[in-house]
């Protein structure tokens, strides 16, 4: 586990405790803390990052932990302390993985083949069938690319759909979202699922697997509900974020042939795009299950080798700088640049969750993360049920999903430490907290506005349509992920 120490085996005296006493005071201090850090984000407007840091100071402090233990002495010693080892922690599993499928994700936004996908499926579904076209290329760029950046680089073609047929919006925007949102929520290489997969100490193989088994019913209900609410619902074609779309494809397309030919003419192959995006996770797919299946060997050890995630993911983006930028004509300055700007976002999402690491890094050596695992003992639900409402109570309350993930694991992980669960059962663990990470999405989140402005939907449809989708992933996706963990 990625956590600083192990908790004491007797409560910290020191702090708030010192009033209120052993359990009961590291129970307050969690609640308080909890209390403390939704009112820093949703009133103080503060940013996540800072608002986890001094949560998580507080909390220590209260709970009784030295300063010394929290930051360390000005003379370096050899024990680490919690601020360093919970971030440290984390991000030494997250940051890598996270930065290399940001690159890809740019690399197949870039060199249009996100567009290829799109079109090919649109043409191969036909006419009646084009919102399941639009949500299976929801489903597959929504892998290497984020959210925001899939509505932005499809919202295009959505409009193209809905202006063609006449219909609403919605009927073509809702399963493409569904699509996205599953896929950032529950998979690999998205930051939130990649988290907590560091801080329970599962392989990401393992995370594949339950995140799409669990994730792919989820997005067929939620493609029912968007056929069902797209058919009652009617949203015209936002004329204005049509004509923004064109000019700034446009705007990009010219900075990039004037940084020295970013993008070329020549087309994109459909197959060139899934084998891209699908070699990283059969690599990491085979190394999981070769160290279960077989005998430690040399065979095993290439296979668990190339099935690193570190590995596959370099693969994967040198295959893509290769396939959709040298062979096309893409210059070396061009591939740099577009690498580097893909990063510039990615700052904050880390620092979100290396605060996270540090408030569960916290919560585990002050014994609150005991405390609270005992509490929940006591009121006998189940590990995943009470995982899935923390989750959901922290992202409807606060809206963020990377908040929700990260703060829900440091609280989660002792519920389940040394109980000798299997990796399978803790990835179902992990795709519950992701499930109750996208529950009921509404003003306070910056995706529900994404939504509403790219798509022209008023506010009051959005909730309708958009906020009652993402419910529809959540409640689907737990359900199954409920119904596994009594078999695995």
């Amino acid at each position: 586990m990625y956590a600083a120490a192990a908790p004491p085996e007797t409560p910290r005296t020191g702090g708030l405790l010192a009033i209120v006493g052993g359990t009961g005071g590291l129970l307050t201090v969690a609640v308080l803390g909890i209390a403390l850090l939704l009112l820093l984000i949703i009133k103080v407007r503060l940013q996540p990052f800072v608002a986890l840091l001094a949560v998580s100071v507080a909390v220590g402090l209260s709970a009784g932990i030295p300063v010394t233990e929290l930051f360390g002495t000005v003379q370096k010693s050899a024990a680490v302390p919690m601020i360093e080892s919970g971030m440290g922690g984390i991000l030494g599993h997250v940051a890598i993985i996270i930065g290399l499928g940001t690159m890809l994700g740019s690399i197949l936004e870039v060199s249009g083949g996100a567009e290829v996908l799109s079109r090919r499926l649109l043409d191969l579904f036909g006419e009646r069938r084009a919102p399941v076209a639009m949500g299976l290329t929801g489903l597959v760029l929504g892998i290497p690319v984020f959210f925001d950046v899939g509505v932005l680089v499809l919202a295009p073609i959505v409009y193209a759909a809905a202006k063609r047929s006449g219909k609403s919006v919605l009927l073509y925007a809702m399963p493409l979202l569904a699509g996205l949102s599953m896929t950032h929520a529950f998979l690999p290489p998205h930051p939130g699922p990649v988290a907590a997969a560091g801080l329970f100490d599962v392989p990401l193989g393992w995370v594949v697997v339950m995140g799409a088994v669990c994730g792919l019913p989820a997005v067929l209900a939620a493609w029912v509900y968007a056929n069902w609410i797209g058919g009652r619902v009617f949203v015209p074609v936002p004329r204005d974020m049509a004509e923004a779309a064109e000019e700034a494809r446009a705007a990009v397309a010219a900075e990039q042939r004037a940084a020295g030919g970013t993008r070329s003419e020549a087309p994109v192959s459909l197959a060139t795009v899934l084998v891209i995006i699908g070699t990283p996770l059969l690599l990491i797919l085979a190394a999981t299950f070769s160290s279960v299946m077989f005998a430690p060997s040399a065979p095993r050890s290439v296979v668990e080798f190339f099935g690193n995630p570190f590995v596959a993911l370099t693969i994967a983006l040198l295959m893509a700088y290769c396939l959709l930028g040298i062979r096309r004509g893409w210059s070396r300055r061009s591939l740099e640049r577009v690498s580097a700007s893909s990063l510039k976002p990615v700052g904050n999402i880390l620092l979100v969750v290396g605060a996270g690491g540090v408030f569960g890094a916290v919560l585990k050596g002050s014994g609150i993360a005991g405390a609270l695992a005992d509490a929940f003992d006591g009121m006998g639900l189940p590990v995943i049920v009470l995982a899935y409402l923390i989750s959901l109570v922290l992202r409807v309350a606060q809206g963020s999903a990377t908040v929700a993930i990260v703060a829900t694991a440091g609280i989660t992980v002792p519920l389940v430490e040394g109980a000798g669960h299997s990796r399978a059962f803790l990835a179902l663990v992990i795709t519950a907290i992701s499930a109750g990470s996208i529950f009921a999405s509404h003003v306070n989140d910056g995706g529900f506005w994404i939504v509403a402005k790219y798509f022209g939907i008023p506010e009051r449809d959005t909730l309708r349509s958009w906020t009652v989708l993402e419910s529809v992933l959540s409640v689907t996706g737990f359900a199954v992920a409920a119904a596994l963990s009594t078999v695995v």
